[in-house]
């Protein structure tokens, strides 16, 4: 398996998340293997205060593994990696959604829900997630954003066949 990605990118607001999950759902019932990343613009912590994985963090330990049934993380102090980093890390997949990260050169749907759009700027972006038709000066792929089918379609065909 490789690790093809797509990105879902757009504005605050704009269903990003809600058409992640949405399209990791079907890619997964269509038998691939999905993993994602999201991208936060603040700082992310997954620990608590005062639980063991914490203090071993605040006693300065650089990296701390929390294993347990069928799950685990790995967090690290570092400055943020760059997201080929990440992707090195990931074990392998059929495809990997990316939710953010706007300014990387990896090919992106645009999720909107109305508002400026980024596609005339950005040459990564290959295809168009909203309510209304763009604009006739926009010649991507649209798809409404609730036809996840459509759009799992394209990925597949687009991403997964070349």
């Amino acid at each position: 398996m490789s690790n093809k990605v797509i990105g879902v990118t757009g504005w605050k607001n704009a269903g990003k998340t809600t058409l992640v999950e949405r399209l990791v759902a079907e890619l997964v019932r269509r038998g691939l293997r999905v993993n994602t990343v999201k991208h936060a613009h603040h700082s992310v912590d997954v620990d608590q205060p005062g639980r063991d994985s914490w203090r071993h963090r605040q006693a300065g330990a650089t990296e701390v593994a929390v294993v347990g049934g069928h799950r685990y993380a790995i967090m690290r102090e570092q400055e943020e990696p760059t997201l080929a980093e990440v992707l090195a890390r990931l074990s392998p997949a059929d495809v990997v959604v990316i939710e953010g990260y706007k300014r990387e050169p990896h090919p992106k749907i645009e999720v909107r829900a109305g508002g400026e759009s980024m596609a005339p700027k950005d040459p990564t972006i290959v295809a168009i997630a909203c309510d209304d038709p763009p604009a006739a000066n926009e010649k991507l792929p649209w798809f409404r954003r609730d036809d996840v089918t459509s759009i799992a379609d394209f990925v597949v065909g687009a991403l997964l066949r070349r």
